[in-house]
């Protein structure tokens, strides 16, 4: 079975961790306050892990107080896509990445200004790049 990246369920399991691929890839969820990025307050760019696309900035990310990365906003809409997803009989707004479907996490209507989004993300789902030293 192959995926809109091209991946093959195998190359799948082959290129990520178990967590990142029970996540990404089978729509988990990680405990709360235990991702790498939930309390990471460096400057930077958050990109797919399954992908590498660049889709959240640490300019919209702020403490949400859930226990897992939350932004404001992604780099540019059309970097997302979103779904219904009813797993816990409540419809909610599933996040993943436009480029290779990874599921992200969830983006609810109870964020800051100025869009009032939180997009509720998990760790396992994205990598960091800091930024470099003339963009900090």
């Amino acid at each position: 079975m192959t995926d809109q990246a091209g991946k093959s369920d195998a190359e799948w399991r082959a290129k990520l961790t178990p967590e990142q691929y029970r996540i990404a890839r089978e729509k988990g969820t990680e405990r709360a306050f235990t991702g790498a990025y939930w309390d990471n307050k460096a400057k930077g760019t958050y990109r797919c892990v399954c992908c590498g696309e660049a889709l959240f900035s640490s300019e919209t990310k702020y403490d949400s107080g859930t226990g897992w990365p939350s932004f404001w906003a992604p780099l540019a809409p059309e970097k997302v896509q979103t779904e219904t997803d009813h797993v816990l009989f409540v419809p909610r707004t599933e996040v993943l990445c436009r480029s290779c479907e990874a599921h992200l996490g969830h983006v609810f209507e109870d964020g800051p200004r100025p869009t009032g989004l939180r997009y509720c993300l998990n760790s396992a789902s994205l990598s960091f790049e800091p930024a470099s030293d003339q963009d900090k």
